[in-house]
């Protein structure tokens, strides 16, 4: 069932968000008076199809649900009548083609802006960005970091949450420092500059905030599932136990429980847990597993967060429509850059290829956003429809960012790429697709084994 749940989440996924980017070029077309033949969801062989509208397009679903496609007419792919010459896509202004072929992007964009804007405005459950005592050795202590701090901004920009806390902090990746106004428990508001360069390039894609020194009194991790076959569960772990210390640090959240144990890879961790009342001291040795280039260890657990501590620290983020709006533009916004960004650590060495994903881990996530609820699902949701607007923006034959590359060559050169560029460039655009694709399939299932 739990398959099913994921297999559905991703093709409900998929369909959304390739009929938004398919009606933005198909809106943009029919503005600029171009034919569309063809509306598919899916490529390849058509299986079931229906014609409308004056100009009968076909609407149709195709048999590989992996995407879409819009046919529009043109002199390249047949014949013509005369009379349609003005309509065929070829036929338009530079000007024109760039902006049907933008459209499916920009769409998927705007998508993106509504559903966060929508969330906003129902509001998003999240957590105070209330810290606790930091490490004595830690970055944040050396930056005079208290007990009953609560964050309420970073580099002037406002912070509602602890996940927003920690969005600006992994902003600020690659900076040397980064600026945090913290509210004192009696009212008084402070300064505090805190030093980065303690986590490392590939440490930004984990737990990192631990390693800052930033935590949250959460209680007393709770074991919701010890994972069948796993160190944990060999140990006698079990579902209801309290994690009160590991290798005698007494830890206080999920997060430090991760920190602690993904730091031991293969190595004996004892874990002290509260049960019925008693204290014990159980020993295993950690599984090992490679995240974003290092091996980290890995117990086998599934954690949550004391339902007492949780209450205490738990708001809810709520917007105005026209507020919701503005903060859904300037999310995507800042989601769409650090994607570029990432892409571009990712070429350049600095970042894990890991960090691609492909359809298997696209479906696990999407299974699981809607186990977690609707604001969960549509978060989700906009995430992906920004990673798919910047992908096909992106300078590579065959997607959107492709041909968008020919017109401006146009524009400079004063006349179209001739035939064999265009095709040579096909080419490479596909052997690179191809790459990227097999890269992520081997990431999916390195990860699922």
């Amino acid at each position: 069932m739990d398959t099913l749940t994921k297999l559905f989440a991703f093709l409900a996924v998929l369909g959304i968000l390739v009929v938004f980017h398919e009606l933005g070029h198909y809106c943009v077309a029919r503005w600029c008076k171009v034919k569309v033949l063809r509306f598919s969801i899916g490529f390849g062989r058509v299986v079931w199809a229906r014609r409308f509208g004056a100009d009968r397009t076909e609407w149709a679903v195709s048999a590989i649900p992996l995407g879409g496609y819009v046919k529009m007419l043109d002199e390249r792919e047949g014949a013509v009548a005369a009379a349609e010459l003005p309509r065929a896509f070829n036929r338009q202004s530079v000007g024109k083609r760039i902006a049907i072929v933008a459209a499916g992007p920009i769409a998927n964009l705007l998508l993106a802006v509504l559903l966060f804007a929508g969330t906003f405005v129902a509001g998003v459950p999240a957590q105070r960005a209330l810290l606790a005592a930091p490490p004595a050795s830690s970055p944040a202590a050396a930056a005079g970091i208290r007990e009953g701090d609560l964050v309420v901004a970073a580099d002037g920009v406002p912070v509602k949450s602890w996940q927003d806390f920690r969005w600006r902090l992994l902003r600020a990746s690659g900076a040397s420092d980064i600026t945090l106004d913290v509210e004192r428990p009696d009212g008084a508001r402070a300064q505090r500059t805190v030093a980065l360069g303690s986590v490392s390039g590939p440490d930004w894609e984990g737990n990192f905030m631990p390693q800052l020194g930033f935590r949250t009194d959460l209680g007393a991790p709770l074991i919701d599932e010890a994972l069948p076959d796993k160190p944990a569960a060999r140990a006698g772990i079990r579902a209801g136990d309290k994690i009160i210390a590991i290798d005698g640090e007494t830890v206080r959240s999920p997060a430090e429980v991760a920190a602690k144990t993904n730091a031991r890879p293969g190595s004996a961790v004892t874990f002290r847990i509260l049960r019925d009342g008693a204290e014990r001291d159980v020993t295993m040795t950690t599984d090992v597993a490679e995240q974003a280039g290092r091996k980290v260890g890995i117990a086998g657990i599934r954690l949550k967060v004391d339902p007492a501590y949780a209450q205490r620290l738990a708001i809810t983020v709520r917007y105005g429509l026209f507020d919701a709006l503005v903060q859904g533009t300037r999310k995507t916004w800042e989601l769409a850059a650090f994607t570029v960004r990432m892409l571009g650590r990712i070429l350049i060495g600095e970042a894990s290829l890991k960090n691609i994903s492909g359809p298997i881990t696209m479906a696990d996530f999407a299974g699981q956003s809607v186990q977690a609820g609707t604001l969960v699902f549509v978060g989700y949701l906009a995430l992906i429809s920004i990673s798919l607007g910047v992908l096909n923006l992106l300078p590579v034959p065959l997607l959107d960012g492709g041909h968008l590359l020919y017109y401006f060559a146009e524009i400079v050169k004063g006349s179209p790429v001739s035939d064999r560029a265009f095709e040579v460039g096909q080419r490479i655009g596909m052997a690179m697709l191809a790459v990227l694709m097999a890269l992520a399939l081997f990431n999916d299932l390195s990860r699922l084994f």
